[in-house]
């Protein structure tokens, strides 16, 4: 009998191939959710004190608070995204109560739209348009709030649901529909795009506090930790954004 075989005649390398492909499959699966659809695994971003800060652009991007803050706060995010979707719901809030809210930091909201996304795009779109009437953050937060409703995971919707969408928070629709269509904003979003792939993002949400990136829908208290980090350290002396 061969070495590779056991008492019993079952050959090992029978037995070991397909384990060795399950465990191969299950990896790949692993990095193709962090890589493209964000990591919600707090030890991901874990900020070593030596990590080297990013030049992030902030370019004239959407922002909440106070652009003079000490702490700038850019998110590159995926409306469509289940991951942005949790950071949207469970962490922002408190970001917003806590440092936006009273001066300490501003956050700039960056498109990153991703190709496994179909409505991502048109959606980013959708938010610029309504940002012509005033109603940016409002139907940015739409958006968020109505695939709440259907639960967990990605939710499927298109351009006639940001459409209804838009009626509903008030929205002038003749024209609202009439820039959509247009596709007016396409380029501002393919330049946030741009933007956030120079930076080294490749998933959503990536989040960078003073150029320092944080990967995933982390909870508050990650990003609690880098923003008390920065607000100790004083005025940052370099400038990480253009």
């Amino acid at each position: 009998m061969e070495n590779n075989e056991l008492k019993t005649g079952v050959d090992i390398n029978k037995l070991f191939l397909p384990s060795a492909i399950l465990i191969a499959a299950v990896l790949i699966s692993g990095t193709l959710l962090y890589t493209r659809s964000g990591a919600d695994n707090p030890q991901v971003a874990a900020i070593g004190k030596d990590q080297k800060k990013v030049e992030v652009s902030i370019d004239d991007d959407a922002f909440l608070g106070d652009k003079s803050s000490p702490v700038k706060i850019i998110e590159f995010s995926d409306f469509q995204c289940p991951f942005c979707r949790k950071f949207w719901k469970e962490t922002l809030p408190q970001i917003k109560k806590d440092y936006i809210d009273t001066g300490k930091a501003v956050l700039v909201y960056r498109d990153f739209p991703l190709s496994i996304h179909p409505a991502a795009v048109i959606s980013a779109q959708a938010t610029e348009c309504a940002d012509e009437q005033g109603k940016y953050w409002e139907f940015h937060d739409k958006i968020f709030a109505e695939q709440e409703k259907k639960g967990a995971g990605t939710v499927d919707y298109g351009v006639n649901d940001l459409k209804k969408w838009a009626r509903e928070i008030g929205l002038d629709s003749v024209k609202f529909n009439q820039c959509l269509d247009s596709q007016k904003y396409k380029e501002e979003v393919e330049k946030d795009f741009a933007d956030g792939s120079a930076a080294g993002v490749s998933g959503t949400p990536a989040t960078f506090v003073n150029g320092k990136l944080i990967v995933g829908a982390q909870p508050f208290t990650v990003f609690q930790q880098a923003i008390e980090e920065e607000l100790k350290n004083g005025p940052n002396k370099n400038s990480f954004f253009k």
